[in-house]
């Protein structure tokens, strides 16, 4: 075989003979191969993602859409029950993105989800499309509101008027502005200037805020407590409570005693005067206030007796 290569065309039915020059060893070399099952798949570029801002415009056209069909049909119907449902399912995102914003509360997110999604519907209901504002400039204020209003009326431990309530924010932010102007904290009659109130309400304002969570009786106490729970380490025995049931047991015998009687009982125990001194007091000898107090607190004593 000579130094050339004889290909082959196939022309116009005739096979033509053509000299073509042989491939050098280099051109060999870097020669790509032909064939299909050795030449390596090329990756396939990946689709880009549709962008976000072009969801949130296809969200906010679709809603404007609906919101002027909303206005043309009869409230009630059933078309405009699949108007509002389909709106409220198409600005969930909205409430959600919301209730993120509070999701270091202690309360679980699908319960802010759920408030937040009250406020959705009522801003649904009050948006008027012809004011030329966008539904979600119109509804976020009026779902953050909604699940504030609902952290304001449960999240208290105690039930506290929401005057109360709306007075201790408002001196909790004055607090921070006046500390970092005056480098101190503010006492309770610069507060009270600051908000144009009486120092008694600013005081009772302060005092609100212990309401606002509760410790457990069972808590586990911190290092400087002492040992054992809460409850074990509230109160205490109080010796005079015993006296105190006497004393209610004894006012009804009492009142039944002589004016005498009844005044030398008051004159021993409670003026803490002696028998000479009651006698003086009365008029009679030492030796008849004596009887006088024996008689009479045994009468005392099977009242007592008697009623238990």
């Amino acid at each position: 075989m000579s130094a050339e290569t004889v290909s082959t065309k196939i022309h116009g039915g005739t096979a033509v003979a053509e000299q073509q020059p042989r491939a050098t060893d280099h051109q060999l070399t870097d020669q790509q191969p032909t064939d299909p099952q050795s030449t390596p798949a090329q990756p396939v570029p990946a689709q880009p993602a549709a962008p976000q801002a072009t969801a949130n415009l296809d969200t906010r056209t679709l809603s404007r859409s609906l919101f002027r069909r909303l206005a043309t049909v009869e409230p009630g119907s059933a078309e405009h029950i699949y108007v509002r449902d389909t709106l409220i399912e198409l600005n969930l995102p909205l409430v959600r993105y919301a209730s993120a914003r509070f999701r270091s509360r202690n309360e679980p997110m699908e319960d802010i989800v759920q408030v937040g999604t009250i406020g959705l519907i009522k801003a649904i209901d009050r948006f008027d499309p012809d004011r030329g504002v966008e539904f979600p400039t119109f509804a976020m204020p009026t779902v953050v509101g909604e699940i504030k209003r609902f952290f304001r009326d449960t999240s208290w431990s105690v039930r506290v008027p929401r005057r109360l309530q709306e007075l201790r924010l408002a001196l909790t932010k004055a607090g921070e502005e006046l500390s970092q102007r005056l480098d101190r904290s503010p006492t309770v009659a610069e507060l009270a200037v600051c908000l144009g109130v009486s120092q008694e309400d600013v005081v009772e304002g302060l005092a609100v805020g212990n309401a606002y969570t509760a410790s457990s009786l069972d808590s586990t106490p911190g290092e400087e407590d002492g040992d054992g729970p809460l409850a074990e380490r509230l109160g205490y025995e109080d010796l005079a409570l015993e006296g105190v049931e006497y004393r209610e047991s004894l006012k009804p015998l009492l009142a039944k005693l002589p004016p005498r009687e009844r005044r030398i009982i008051m004159l021993r125990f409670f003026g803490n005067l002696t028998q000479s001194q009651i006698g003086e007091e009365i008029g009679i000898s030492q030796m008849h206030v004596s009887r006088l107090l024996t008689k009479t607190l045994t009468q005392l004593r099977e009242g007592l007796t008697s009623e238990g």
